[in-house]
């Protein structure tokens, strides 16, 4: 097929689907054809967007709790700007462009969840502190996942979705081409574009519907604490459409079991407690929903994601060694036999020497200035352990749902980090800053691993080469550590972390938490998450996927029932056939990109207190503006299940 610019690029049938015995995916670039990749416009461009996407990350995760998926709009940018050349950027370029610039909100996601807590301790934080942190941490995340790349990109090709990759991928396929796959893709970017941003910044309806206007959802919540709520933002939606009906359901269970079960139970039970129950901060008794989901149930769901991930982990144990046997059989074999293009990765060896060193710069780390050499081995060991460990439950969660789950993981390196150090002795500011600083290395790994997956994805599907995309990540990584430092210094020079105009809530709840746990008072924490880690056992006896649940019970009810709703939309868009399926993936591609850029600019307007408050507008009614917020709602899925069917599917289906 034929376009203005040439053969219109289209992946293979089999990209988003598992392959059939004996079927082979093709990548859209073959191994065989040679086209530019690392360029010197690649990487300036990638380490460009580096640069400001770490600085705006990191403004707008502390300013208002937000953080910035950075993958996409850096996608819709490198296709942009390629047309700026007199020779037009290749989609291997772009593909390197994005995966450098991403490095820079996985890096940022890493650091603030934790950096900024040893300023609220009062703690010194100078450059190299926050910098080696996220190095080092970023570093790790990368060659804890080569190893995994071909079971992850390979071997679960299909089983593991990649919704945020899927959305990138067809960004970057159609800027290639002028033709009808571009204007449904930009047709329906605009239009998630304008929903979501007259929502964020206009407050023109609302973005979370409770259902309270509704006499039974209002009586539920003020009698029992039952709450039913649904984000109303196109991104979600469009999310759900590619993670599917399956596993949005599962997803959405375990949002039901936390809010409409474990919630009225814990308010229950609070009425026969007439004190305070640690980490909460008032009695039971006058929390609201969200209190007690904050304080007490989101803990069920951390411990759920660590049993799922520990199952996991055992589960493709086998793999997992097999991808290292096998790295040394290739190597072995590398005189005999020649790899294609698209499967050359860095040589296991190196990897493991880059690891032994990376662990080595931590050790340096810690010695030189934060605590004792025993402290240091022990706390570096804790570090190692743990982001492998990790590693494969970040990616995995990408490869699900598109959600990463670093801060439950973060909470429980804490938790481990905090019993290991007590062991030492250590109680004090040092045991504190130590504990925070292995924290906030394992938190950035695992959310650079996880970013690091979508990128790996999103090569294996257009035919990049992996070892490139491996090499450049470091460099990405680097100039992304080195903007975070240097705005969160500036930041913290200018604002004051934890305040009321720069909230860090992230750092400011883990700071809680280590406070909590190097106290005295941490049993009811270790017993709820006890609880979730036998959820987690349970649901795998009955053969529930326990991950998929347990970020249920973790992430907020809003965010699933916008899940469950996108996965409804997509089962009846497949009902209608081939043709309707890939469309579908087109318009829920384009909700993602414009819901996420949408976010991206209402953020950064908010955050430079740019307002401007529609009058009358459904957001500032109460029940009338939620009846007709919900209308809304509606309308988005029907506009993204009318956009998607085609005639084509419509005489399928009637064949049929």
């Amino acid at each position: 097929m034929e376009g203005k610019n040439g053969p219109v690029l289209r992946l293979d049938s089999c990209a988003y689907r598992e392959l059939e015995p004996g079927e082979t995916y093709r990548p859209l670039i073959p191994a065989e054809k040679a086209l530019a990749e690392v360029t010197l416009r690649s990487v300036a461009i990638g380490l460009l967007m580096a640069v400001i996407f770490s600085l705006a990350s990191a403004y707008l995760a502390l300013k208002t709790g937000q953080g910035m998926e950075a993958a996409i709009p850096i996608a819709i940018l490198a296709v942009a700007m390629s047309r700026i050349f007199p020779r037009r950027s290749t989609i291997l370029e772009n593909v390197i462009i994005q995966s450098i610039g991403a490095a820079s909100s996985a890096v940022v996601a890493g650091a603030v969840f934790t950096i900024p807590a040893l300023y609220m301790l009062g703690l010194e934080v100078r450059f190299h502190h926050i910098f080696l942190t996220a190095f080092l941490g970023g570093c790790l995340g990368i060659l804890f996942l080569i190893p995994m790349r071909w079971y992850l990109m390979v071997k679960e090709h299909g089983k593991l979705r990649f919704p945020e990759a899927m959305a990138t991928t067809e960004i970057l396929v159609a800027g290639e081409t002028e033709g009808q796959q571009a204007r449904v893709l930009l047709w329906s970017a605009l239009f998630a574009f304008i929903y979501d941003f007259f929502i964020l910044f206009f407050e023109a309806w609302r973005e979370i519907i409770t259902f309270r206007s509704v006499w039974v959802g209002r009586w539920l919540e003020e009698r029992f604490l039952m709450a039913f709520r649904v984000d109303n933002l196109a991104a979600v939606v469009g999310l759900g459409f590619i993670v599917g009906l399956k596993y949005s359901a599962i997803i959405c269970a375990g949002s039901l079991l936390s809010f409409l079960v474990l919630v009225p139970l814990v308010f229950h039970m609070g009425h026969h407690f007439a004190g305070i129950i640690s980490p909460g901060t008032i009695p039971i008794a006058q929390m609201s929903v969200n209190q007690i989901f904050e304080n007490y149930v989101r803990i069920i769901g951390i411990g759920g994601i660590a049993g799922a991930g520990i199952i996991g982990i055992l589960r493709t144990l086998p793999s997992i060694a097999g991808s290292f046997i096998a790295g040394f059989k290739g190597i072995a074999a590398s005189h005999q036999k020649e790899e294609s293009r698209t499967e050359l990765n860095i040589n296991l060896p190196v990897v493991l020497l880059l690891i032994g060193l990376a662990g080595l710069g931590l050790l340096f780390f810690f010695v030189g200035g934060l605590t004792n050499f025993s402290v240091a081995f022990w706390s570096v060991a804790t570090v190692l352990i743990i982001a492998f460990l990790f590693t494969m439950v970040a990616a995995r969660a990408i490869g699900l749902i598109g959600t990463n789950p670093v801060s439950g993981m973060t909470l429980v390196t804490l938790i481990i980090t905090s019993v290991v150090l007590v062991r030492l002795g250590l109680r004090n500011e040092t045991g504190m800053f130590v504990a925070m600083v292995v924290g906030g290395v394992v938190c950035t790994a695992l959310a650079v691993s996880g970013a690091f997956a979508t990128d790996l994805k999103i090569g294996y599907w257009i035919g990049a080469t992996p070892r490139n995309q491996q090499r450049w990540k470091f460099t990405g990584v680097l100039i992304s550590a080195a903007s975070c430092a240097l705005a969160m210094m500036l930041l913290n020079r200018v604002y004051v972390f934890g305040s009321e105009n720069f909230p860090a809530p992230q750092a400011s709840a883990m700071r809680e938490i280590i406070v909590g746990l190097m106290g005295p008072e941490s049993s009811v924490q270790w017993l709820l998450f006890a609880l979730g880690v036998i959820i987690a056992v349970i649901l795998e006896f009955c053969r529930v996927p326990s991950l998929a649940f347990a970020l249920g019970m973790y992430l907020p009810i809003q965010l699933n029932t916008a899940v469950l709703a996108g996965g409804i939309m997509s089962h009846f868009v497949n009902r209608r056939g081939k043709a309707s399926e890939e469309r579908g993936v087109l318009v829920a591609s384009g909700y993602i990109a414009g819901g996420a850029i949408a976010g991206v600019v209402a953020a950064g307007f908010i955050a430079l207190e740019w307002t401007w408050t529609v009058p009358y507008a459904p957001g500032m009614m109460d029940r009338l503006g939620e009846i007709i917020s919900i209308f809304l709602f509606l309308a988005l899925c029907l506009f993204m299940y009318r956009y998607s069917v085609t005639r084509e599917g419509g005489r399928h289906a009637a064949e049929s």
